[in-house]
């Protein structure tokens, strides 16, 4: 049913609650999944988006007894409203930081293959430091917390850079150095004159599909000569899965050095080995959007976090 015409007289403004049901059904074509993204009630939910279509006089869905269709004029909209939600979420965001730094909420991302390494240094920072942040943590693989940033679900990125996204500012915390993990008895283990050339024939154990780091890896292979042909074995969803294969016999690994004693110092099963110089490495950084209104505050976050970081076996970045 076609949404009713604006009657005369002064213009109504839609309200934030209308765009962002709106936008959710945009989002999940589903009421019932919509209400739920956004903690709406479905009749509510279904009331609003109503609300909006006669404020507007525009139909912006095309309903069936089975699925939920933007209309033309929605598919339209609905960029606009994201537009416009977003805009009012920076808003917010202002205000906030101008009220005061390092108060209020900061919703940082965090990928897997840092998080159980670095986060007891970041909540012992904020913890001392910063009482009056309340930090709300999200471990993601980098393309949903990137997706996170772009779209104001989150503030600021914990990663490995670089990412080469646009609109996304990288601020570098350090570097360390990649840490082969073999079998007790392997020939490799122990050693540390290791050349990347010997990566090339080694029984590779890596994460999944996803995990920046298994693409890290794969990189060091590469440059090493490693051919596409060479085998590659993928096992596991997280380091501490993928250390017990190796414990196992099945292969090696390679491990960033922030995570050597968390995943291999309990296991007499294991041997580590360090590269010659210059060894494999990787860059640790706090991503942010650009032009974000807690520029400020972020960038001295991140100058507090590399003097928290330097009792780690990492190369912290002068800032």
């Amino acid at each position: 049913m076609a949404a009713s015409p604006i009657p005369q007289g002064k213009p109504r403004q839609p309200s934030i609650s209308q765009l962002r049901a709106f936008v959710a059904v945009a989002e999940q074509l589903h009421f019932r999944d919509a209400a739920a993204a956004i903690g709406m009630s479905q009749p509510a939910l279904s009331g609003a988006v109503a609300a909006l279509e006669e404020t507007l006089g525009v139909q912006l869905l095309e309903r069936t007894t089975r699925k939920v269709l933007l209309s033309p004029a929605g598919e339209r909209l609905a960029v606009r409203a994201r537009t416009v939600l977003e805009a009012v979420g920076e808003l917010l965001e202002e205000a906030e930081a101008a009220r005061a730094p390092f108060t209020g909420v900061l919703r940082l991302g965090v990928i897997p293959t840092v998080a159980p390494y670095l986060l007891p240094t970041v909540l012992r920072l904020v913890h001392e430091r910063y009482p009056r942040l309340d930090l709300q943590v999200h471990e993601e693989q980098t393309a949903s917390l990137l997706e996170g940033l772009a779209h104001g679900r989150l503030d600021l990125l914990l990663l490995a850079v670089p990412l080469g996204a646009p609109g996304v500012v990288e601020i570098p915390l350090f570097d360390e150095d990649f840490v082969l993990v073999t079998p007790r008895d392997h020939w490799l283990g122990g050693r540390d004159d290791i050349p990347r050339e010997a990566l090339k024939e080694l029984d590779l154990l890596l994460l999944d599909e996803g995990h920046c780091l298994r693409d890290q890896a794969l990189d060091i292979c590469r440059e090493a000569g490693r051919t596409e042909g060479a085998p590659v074995t993928t096992s596991a969803a997280g380091l501490s899965t993928l250390v017990q294969l190796v414990a196992g016999g099945l292969g090696v690994t390679l491990l960033p050095r922030t995570a050597l004693r968390v995943e291999t110092a309990r296991n007499d099963h294991l041997a580590t080995g360090d590269f010659a110089d210059p060894a494999p490495a990787r860059r640790i950084a706090l991503a942010m959007r650009a032009g974000a209104a807690r520029t400020e505050e972020f960038e001295a976050f991140a100058e507090a976090l590399r003097g928290a970081l330097r009792p780690l076996p990492v190369r912290v970045d002068r800032g």
